[in-house]
C-alpha cells in the first residue's frame, strides 16, 4: 500500500506494563502490513525508544517476528520514559518518526499509554511546525506527513478497558491466578488452613472476581462493590466458621488489590489475615502473587483474540484519513469491534472516579451485567448453607446428568446448578453414568457439600457416556421420571445429549413424563453444537493442544523437521483452526474443506521453498476427520518423500488428552455463566402442555436459549456440526499469518 508513490510506513509500540499476547499482537501487525504492501517498523522500548531514535525503531521483515507467538511478556521492550511526558521530549519523537516516514502509530498499552498517544496525535502539526522552523527537517516532510493517525490495542491483565470485552494479557492473567490458587487448595486443605490471596487490579476487580469464581474461593473483596456492612469483618469470618463446621478442610479469600470499604478505606491482606486470626483463630496464610501473574506463555484465546485485533488494527490505520478519529480495536466475544479511542478511556476513568466518590451502584452498573451477575451467583456459592425455602416458592424436583464425551468444566456446572437450585428450595438428584444410568435407575439426592471442591476438577464426577436412548428405552426412563417424581431434566454434554433430549422431546405424545423442562448444556471440547457458539471445555482441550504443540515445535526446531499434528473435532475444524492461529501453523486441514492431492502438492512445494531459505521447522494441523483417505500417517509419508534431504517428518496424534486436565478459567467462568441461567428456566413458569426443551447457549457473548425442536434445522446434514459457524470467518486471517505473499 503506499501514498504519493511512496510505501505508507507503519510504527508499533508497546508501552507500560506488559502483558502476555503483546507478541501476538506485534507479530500480527507486522505480518498483516507486509501481506498489504506497507513497511513496518517496530519501536524497542516503547516512547523511550521513540524518543531516543536511532538504533531503537527498526524495520521489520516476516522473519523478525518469527518464534515470537508462544512468548511471554513483550520481545521489542516497554520502558518508563518521562522525557515523553514533555513537549521538548514529543519534540524529538516527531523528529525521528519523520526520519524514518512514520505518521501512522499502532499502540498496545494501558489507559495511560494510549492517552499519551493521543497526546502527541493532537500535538503533531504544531511539533512539525516547529521542527520546520528549527531546519530540522523540510516543509516537504512536513506537508507529506499533516496527520498522526493512531489505533489504539489495549494491552492490560487487569481488564479495565472500555470498549473491549477482554484485554490483552487479562485471560493469561487469569491462568497464572487459577494455576496458583489451585496449587493453594491443596495445600490448605491438607493442613486445614485459610489463605488469603492478593491479586492485580487496581480499580477494577475483574481478576479478583473471576478467579474467585473459577477457583470455588469462599469470599473476595473488589474495588467495585465494597461490603454492604460496616462490620463486614464479622459476616466474613462467620461464613468461614460455618464453612469449616459443616466439613470444608480450607478457606480461600481473594482480595483485589484496590479492594476498600465503603467509607474508601483500603482493605489490604494483612488487614484481612489479621481479622480472620483474631475473631476465629484459624491459621491463616498469606500470597501475594505479585507479577507472576503477567508472566508465562500467552494462553490459547490470548494468541488468537489478540492475532484478531491486531490485523484489524493494521486495516484500520491504513484506511485512516485526515480527519479519521483515533480508534480503540476491541473484541466482544469473538468479534473485532471499533470505538472512539478517547471515549474509551474516559469512560474508564469514569468507572475509577465512581469508586473514588464512592458511588459503587453506578461503578458495578458500568463494568456490564454480565460482572454483576456474576457477582450475585458467586455470593450464593459461597454460602456455607443454602437458604431456608420460603412459603412462596415452588419446590422442584430437578436432576441433572451427563451425556456424551467427557468435557472439562462439566464439573463445574454441575457444583453451580446444584447449589443454585438447593438455595431455590429444590430437591436436586444426580443420575450417573448418563442415559444408561436413567434406564437403570441410577440416581440419588444431592447435598450442598456433594459438589465440593468440584469447580475445577477435570472430568465428570457423575459419570458419562455415548450410550443415546433407542425407542426401546423409553418405557423404561419414562418409569423412572415418574417414580423419582422429577419435575425436571438438565442435561450437560455433546450431541448425544443433544439427540436424547430431542428423541424424549418427540416421544412427549406416547410419555406424558416426558412433558418436562428439559434443558440442554452445552459441553463438548468439539465446539460444534447448535444453538451455542461456544461449549464447555473447548477452551481447555484448545490449551491443551497448544501447550503440547510448542512442546513439538521445539523439538522441530532442533532437528529441521516437518510436524504433521492430528487434533480432535469429529466433524468440526474449530479446534484444528484456532490451534493453526494460537500456534503459527503453516497449513491447517480441516473438514469443512477436504483435503486434494492438489492441496499436498502445493504444501509440500511450500515446504521445499520455506526449508531452502533457511526454515527450521514445519508444523501442519489435521483434523481428525478431514478425509477417510487422505489419513496423517499417509500425508506424512507423502511429505518425508517429497522432502528429501531438507527435512524429515514426524507425526503427533493428540488423542484422549485434549479430554483431560482441569478446566482453563475460561471454561470455569462460561460454565458458572450457562448453569446459572439453566436453573433460572426452570423456575420460569410455563404452560404444563408444552414444558420447554430448551438450549442454554452464548452467542455473541449473550447467553441465549434454542429450541431443542430445532436443531435438526441448525444442523449441517450427514454430520456432526452447525450449519453456522463463526469461526470459519477466520481461515484467512490463518492463511495471512502463516504465508507470506507479495502484495498485488
Amino acid at each position: 500500500m503506499t501514498t504519493n508513490n511512496q510505501p505508507i510506513s507503519i510504527g508499533v509500540l508497546t508501552s507500560g506494563g506488559d502483558s502476555p499476547g503483546m507478541n501476538p499482537a506485534v507479530r500480527s501487525v507486522v505480518r498483516t502490513a507486509l501481506n498489504m504492501g506497507a513497511r513496518v517498523f517496530a519501536i524497542y522500548e516503547g516512547y523511550k525508544g521513540m524518543v531516543a531514535g536511532k538504533g531503537f525503531i527498526k524495520p521489520m521483515t516476516w522473519s523478525s517476528v518469527g518464534g515470537i507467538l508462544q512468548q511471554g511478556g513483550t520481545e521489542i521492550g516497554s520502558a518508563r520514559c518521562e522525557e515523553f511526558r514533555e513537549r521538548n521530549g514529543r519534540l524529538q519523537a516527531a523528529h525521528n518518526l519523520i526520519n524514518h516516514d512514520i505518521d501512522r502509530l499502532v499502540v498496545i498499552g494501558g489507559d495511560g499509554s494510549l492517552t499519551g498517544a493521543n497526546i502527541f496525535r493532537q500535538e503533531w502539526p504544531g511539533l512539525l511546525a516547529e521542527l520546520v522552523a528549527q531546519g530540522k527537517i523540510s516543509q516537504v516532510q512536513a506537508n507529506t506527513h499533516p496527520v498522526l493517525h493512531l489505533v489504539g490495542l489495549v494491552g492490560s491483565i487487569d481488564n479495565d478497558m472500555f470498549g473491549t470485552d477482554m484485554t490483552i494479557g487479562a485471560d493469561t492473567a487469569l491462568h497464572r491466578i487459577i494455576e496458583a490458587v489451585d496449587a493453594i487448595n491443596a495445600t490448605a486443605a491438607s493442613h486445614q488452613r485459610t489463605f488469603v490471596i492478593e491479586v492485580m487490579g487496581r480499580h477494577c476487580g475483574y481478576l479478583a472476581l473471576m478467579s474467585a469464581v473459577a477457583a470455588g474461593a469462599n469470599w473476595v473483596l473488589i474495588p467495585e462493590s465494597p461490603p454492604e456492612s460496616d462490620d463486614w469483618e464479622q459476616k466474613m469470618c462467620d461464613t468461614l466458621r460455618a464453612g469449616r463446621l459443616i466439613g470444608r478442610r480450607n478457606s480461600i479469600v481473594i482480595v483485589a488489590e484496590g479492594a476498600q470499604d465503603r467509607h474508601g478505606k483500603a482493605i489490604t491482606s494483612g488487614y484481612v489475615k489479621k481479622v480472620i486470626e483474631e475473631r476465629i483463630h484459624e491459621d491463616t496464610r498469606v500470597t501475594i502473587l505479585g507479577h507472576v501473574q503477567r508472566g508465562g506463555s500467552p494462553s490459547a484465546f490470548e494468541r488468537y483474540m489478540s492475532t484478531m485485533v491486531a490485523q484489524a488494527a493494521v486495516k484500520e490505520i491504513l484506511a485512516a484519513t485526515v480527519d479519521s478519529e483515533p480508534q480503540l480495536i476491541g473484541i466482544q466475544d469473538h468479534t473485532v469491534t471499533r470505538a472512539p479511542l478517547m471515549a474509551c478511556v474516559a469512560q474508564t476513568h469514569q468507572v475509577a472516579d465512581l469508586i473514588k466518590a464512592q458511588d459503587y451502584e453506578a461503578a458495578m452498573a458500568l463494568r456490564g451485567g454480565s460482572f454483576a451477575e456474576t457477582y450475585r451467583t458467586f455470593r450464593t456459592l459461597t454460602r456455607a448453607q443454602p437458604r431456608k425455602p420460603q412459603p412462596e416458592q415452588r419446590q422442584l424436583r430437578l436432576a441433572i446428568m451427563h451425556s456424551g464425551g467427557p468435557a472439562p468444566g462439566m464439573n463445574t456446572a454441575v457444583r453451580v446448578a446444584v447449589r443454585l437450585g438447593l438455595d431455590k428450595g429444590h430437591t436436586i438428584l444426580a443420575i450417573r453414568n448418563g442415559f444408561r444410568g436413567l434406564i437403570e435407575g441410577n440416581i440419588s439426592e444431592m447435598e450442598w457439600m456433594s459438589v465440593t471442591n468440584w469447580m475445577g476438577r477435570g472430568g465428570a464426577e457423575l459419570g458419562t457416556n455415548r450410550y443415546c436412548p433407542k425407542p426401546q428405552d423409553l418405557p423404561k426412563i419414562a418409569a423412572r421420571l415418574t417414580a423419582h417424581q422429577i419435575d425436571g431434566l438438565l442435561l450437560i454434554g455433546g450431541w448425544t445429549a443433544y439427540n436424547g433430549a430431542h428423541l424424549l422431546f418427540k416421544e412427549r405424545a406416547s410419555y406424558p413424563a416426558f412433558n418436562i423442562p428439559i434443558i440442554c448444556l452445552p459441553a463438548t471440547i468439539n465446539n460444534n453444537l447448535p444453538g451455542t457458539e461456544y461449549s464447555i471445555g473447548a477452551d481447555t482441550a484448545l490449551n491443551s493442544i497448544v501447550e503440547d504443540v510448542d512442546k513439538i515445535k521445539q523439538s522441530a526446531v532442533a532437528s529441521q523437521r516437518c510436524f504433521v499434528v492430528e487434533v480432535m473435532g469429529h466433524d468440526c475444524g474449530y479446534l484444528a483452526l484456532m490451534s493453526g492461529i494460537a500456534t503459527g501453523a503453516e497449513r491447517v486441514y480441516l473438514p469443512e474443506e477436504g483435503v486434494t492431492l492438489a492441496d499436498l502438492e502445493a504444501d509440500v512445494t511450500n515446504l521445499r521453498e520455506g526449508f531452502k531459505q533457511g526454515k527450521r521447522l514445519g508444523l501442519l494441523i489435521r483434523s481428525e476427520r478431514v478425509d477417510p483417505y487422505y489419513t496423517t500417517p499417509f500425508m506424512c509419508a507423502v511429505l518425508e518423500k517429497e522432502g528429501g534431504d531438507l527435512f524429515d517428518v514426524r507425526q503427533a496424534i493428540l488423542g484422549h488428552v485434549q479430554q483431560g486436565g482441569n478446566p482453563s478459567p475460561y471454561d470455569r467462568i462460561q460454565a458458572t455463566r450457562l448453569a446459572t441461567r439453566a436453573m433460572q428456566l426452570f423456575d420460569e413458569p410455563h404452560r404444563e402442555k408444552a414444558a420447554p426443551a430448551l438450549v442454554v447457549g452464548l452467542q455473541r457473548g449473550q447467553l441465549a436459549t434454542t429450541n431443542v425442536a430445532d436443531v435438526p434445522s441448525l444442523t449441517e446434514q450427514g454430520v456432526e456440526r452447525p450449519l453456522n459457524q463463526w469461526w470459519l470467518s477466520l481461515r484467512p486471517l490463518a492463511r495471512m499469518m502463516a504465508q507470506y505473499q507479495e502484495p498485488v
